[in-house]
């Protein structure tokens, strides 16, 4: 039996074709056999497929034996940190994040949170997909642990110093997603230690018939919703989630939506002026804007392949205070070297409480150092041969070249970063200059005719 919902670091797939109870129970024994934890954390988004998934995935880990710590409805970093909290031996969300409706997935960590090896991500797959199991084993439950909520709160609102806070309207738009309720608990925790914030509420309730489309505001076409109620409500910042909220997207006082190399840029600022002399780690796509500010702050940036399992694994190689990729990924050193889509938008919270600037105030010098494009895809029949033609006109041209991921060309004033998608079938491009848009606009016209063939 082949399982095609297997992708580069997690389980996502099609409803009926790739992706059902019987996968999601042969992929749940096969990680318990692998990585043989006894005991393993078990979150789930709001689809409406995912409470039935996660009851498979239960029968498959009690036929191993394992004792099930069950959180229900939960967000990925809450499956993350309970993992770590409760110290069991690995945990696992039922999630497709920002897919389709007629997706769902499966993401899996090791003991501490720890993303699988590639030999036990390669062993889950081939053990699930032959069936060979052990003998079923007794001594399996299922344990209701809602309280580790809290103490994921306290986590969470560790990394923010209230007392630096002034007093903001915050639009929060969680998509009816799975965010709402995770959200709560941390207003109230911030309300109780005084915080001077106030938050205005669209699409909070989980719901997973997404009436108000699946939660994405990656996607150009899903922002002008978040930001016209930024403007609505007069908010001094709009923060929207995905799904399971393992990410969250920015929209400034007049609506504008903020590029996540920003945000990275931003993060990174923050932590240094706490942590100098740390590093930073980021991904290829875009970085000179964060390789400034980090080098002006006295850090040190370091980058790494775009992916989360090789983000957290730089983390922990170089002990890294904070790491971010473009995508909204943001992980952290204190929060297991793994992401969270509720820490970032408090930090920049603080970082305007701290600056008394507002969030198009902070962003305005590093837009106009360093404009970029914004990832733009590509639906291509060869993405080789794309690549191809971009490399045989301009490698030569370039002063530098990378191929830390996918293949990047410095020319000096203007760069490109051309890669395959490790989870969709997409050839992705981003282009960055020094202080010139109209050479941004340049390079893409330029690298877009040369993939198009």
């Amino acid at each position: 039996m082949r399982l095609t919902a297997f992708k580069a670091y997690d389980v996502r797939g099609r409803l009926g074709e790739e992706l059902n109870e019987d996968v999601a129970r042969r992929i749940a024994r096969a990680f318990a056999e692998v990585t043989q934890a006894r005991r393993v954390v078990l979150g789930r988004d709001c689809r409406e497929s995912s409470e039935q998934l996660a009851g498979a995935v239960v029968e498959g880990l009690l036929a191993a034996g394992v004792e099930v710590l069950d959180l229900a409805l939960a967000g990925t970093e809450e499956m993350y940190f309970a993992t770590a909290h409760l110290q069991a031996g690995g945990g696992i969300t039922v999630t497709a994040s920002h897919n389709p409706m007629d997706y769902n997935g499966l993401k899996l960590v090791g003991a501490g949170s720890v993303p699988l090896a590639q030999a036990e991500f390669d062993a889950v797959r081939a053990l699930a997909e032959s069936g060979a199991f052990a003998v079923a084993r007794p001594g399996g439950r299922v344990v209701a642990v809602p309280a580790v909520r809290q103490a994921y709160v306290e986590r969470v609102l560790s990394f923010v110093d209230v007392a630096a806070l002034r007093p903001l309207k915050i639009l929060v738009n969680c998509g009816n997603g799975a965010a709402g309720p995770t959200f709560d608990a941390l207003a109230e925790g911030l309300a109780a230690k005084g915080a001077p914030l106030q938050f205005e509420r669209m699409f909070h309730d989980p719901d997973g018939s997404f009436p108000n489309g699946i939660p994405n505001p990656l996607l150009e076409a899903n922002q002008p919703v978040t930001a016209d109620a930024v403007r609505a409500v007069g908010a001094d910042m709009g923060v929207a989630f995905d799904g399971d909220f393992d990410r969250c997207f920015l929209f400034d006082a007049g609506g504008a939506f903020v590029p996540g190399e920003y945000v990275v840029g931003l993060l990174a600022e923050a932590f240094l002026a706490k942590d100098p002399g740390a590093a930073v780690i980021h991904d290829p796509r875009v970085i000179w804007n964060t390789q400034d500010l980090v080098a002006r702050a006295g850090g040190r940036a370091v980058m790494a392949q775009t992916g989360h399992v090789f983000l957290k694994r730089a983390m922990r190689e170089t002990g890294a205070v904070y790491g971010g990729e473009m995508s909204a990924h943001h992980y952290f050193r204190d929060f297991m070297c793994c992401d969270s889509g509720m820490i970032p938008w408090l930090l920049v919270t603080e970082l305007m409480g701290r600056t008394g600037r507002s969030l198009a105030e902070l962003l305005a010098e590093m837009r106009a150092a360093f404009p970029s494009s914004g990832e733009i895809n590509f639906r291509v029949a060869d993405a080789k041969a794309a690549v191809a033609r971009v490399e045989a006109a301009l490698a030569g041209k370039a002063v530098a070249r990378d191929d830390t991921d996918g293949m990047s060309l410095d020319f000096g004033d203007w760069r490109l970063n051309l890669r395959s998608s490790n989870t969709e079938p997409l050839l992705r491009l981003n282009v960055e200059a020094r202080g010139d848009v109209a050479l941004v606009d340049a390079g893409v016209t330029l690298v877009s005719g040369l993939i198009e063939g």
